[in-house]
């Protein structure tokens, strides 16, 4: 008779070695893993890397009925194109995903109808936290109806001040352009960007007037160019400055859509970038930016970076250890040919 294949299951790895790998106690890891007790985001998300790496897999149905947890976040968000939340969800789900949480999607389309329906069925649903996402960085009043379920608001600060948010560093990521700018000799900088009621575009565009006058430069044009989020507004106001204020030598541009725009409109009316004109555009969306001639110099948020943030901080919450406020992420200058 042929002998019968006796191969031994595989040797699941042990708690003990995840706590080793993670180099903190057994007790410590244990925690980690099942969402219980308080310790430092970076340790909990240590443990959960060494987790992941050697592929432990925790008993589920117990983990949840130990910890009374249903280990699901809902992810309510605003951008139903996902422009601005799709990073930020991976970014969460990087730091979820390796403790074995799921999370949900709940697009609202900016209805408010929509967003209190998706805040019944999470809380129906019982997940252990919310983090709220949108397409702007505009303030937003908290989610009504919540029954002390966790919830952190990335992106989009939450307008009471006891709520946790997440938010990018306009201001920070605005010094980062115009100091550029004037680092490759730039003086003549022109500022054009979106609409006046953004957010964004008035925290940009404020700091861009301070940090030029306190360089002794004036803004180009004399003014700020308000407009739209489009190719068509940066085709538009370039022509627009090249004619009104013909030594521009510099576009700074509330996102890269209008930076596009300007190059589009540099090139046919025969200035070179970066020779003669730089620009600088903002968020780093490479659909853009690199598909732009040249490819732009940007400003990047860090959405992913925003998104796990965000995630540590719900999970330290879901702990029971919540803090208040707005935590800011700082955005990074990704330079290109385009300065």
């Amino acid at each position: 008779m042929p002998e019968t294949d006796r191969r031994l299951p595989p040797v699941r790895p042990k708690l003990a070695e995840v706590a080793e790998l993670a180099g903190v106690s057994v007790g410590t890891a244990s925690k980690a893993i099942s969402g219980n007790g308080r310790m430092r985001p970076e340790t909990r998300q240590r443990v959960l890397e060494a987790a992941q790496r050697l592929n432990f897999q925790p008993n589920e149905q117990a983990r949840s009925l130990l910890a009374g947890r249903s280990w699901t976040v809902g992810l309510v968000t605003t951008d139903g194109i996902g422009r601005f939340s799709t990073p930020v969800l991976l970014g969460a789900e990087d730091a979820l995903g390796a403790g074995k949480i799921s999370v949900l999607l709940c697009d609202t389309r900016g209805d408010a109808i929509r967003e209190q329906h998706y805040v019944q069925t999470l809380q129906a649903r019982r997940v252990d936290g919310i983090i709220v996402t949108g397409r702007r960085t505009d303030p937003r009043p908290p989610l009504a109806g919540l029954n002390n379920v966790p919830t952190v608001y990335a992106l989009a600060p939450s307008t009471d001040p006891h709520d946790m948010s997440v938010v990018a560093d306009d201001e920070g990521g605005a010094r980062l352009a115009v100091e550029h700018l004037i680092g490759t000799g730039r003086r003549h900088i022109a500022h054009v960007t979106g609409p006046r009621h953004h957010a964004a575009a008035r925290q940009r565009a404020g700091l861009t007037g301070d940090l030029l006058d306190q360089a002794g430069l004036a803004l180009s044009g004399g003014q700020i160019f308000y407009g739209d989020w489009s190719e068509s507004w940066g085709r538009r106001a370039a022509y627009t400055l090249l004619r009104t204020a013909p030594e521009t030598d510099a576009f700074f541009c509330g996102n890269d859509q209008i930076a596009r725009g300007v190059a589009d409109t540099l090139r046919e009316e025969g200035r070179r970038v970066p020779e003669d004109i730089g620009i600088v555009g903002y968020d780093n969306w490479d659909i853009m930016a690199l598909a732009a001639r040249p490819p732009l110099t940007t400003i990047d948020m860090d959405l992913g970076e925003i998104g796990r943030i965000a995630a540590l901080r719900l999970l330290e919450a879901i702990d029971g250890a919540a803090t208040a406020g707005v935590r800011i992420v700082p955005s990074r200058l990704i330079i290109r040919e385009s300065t």
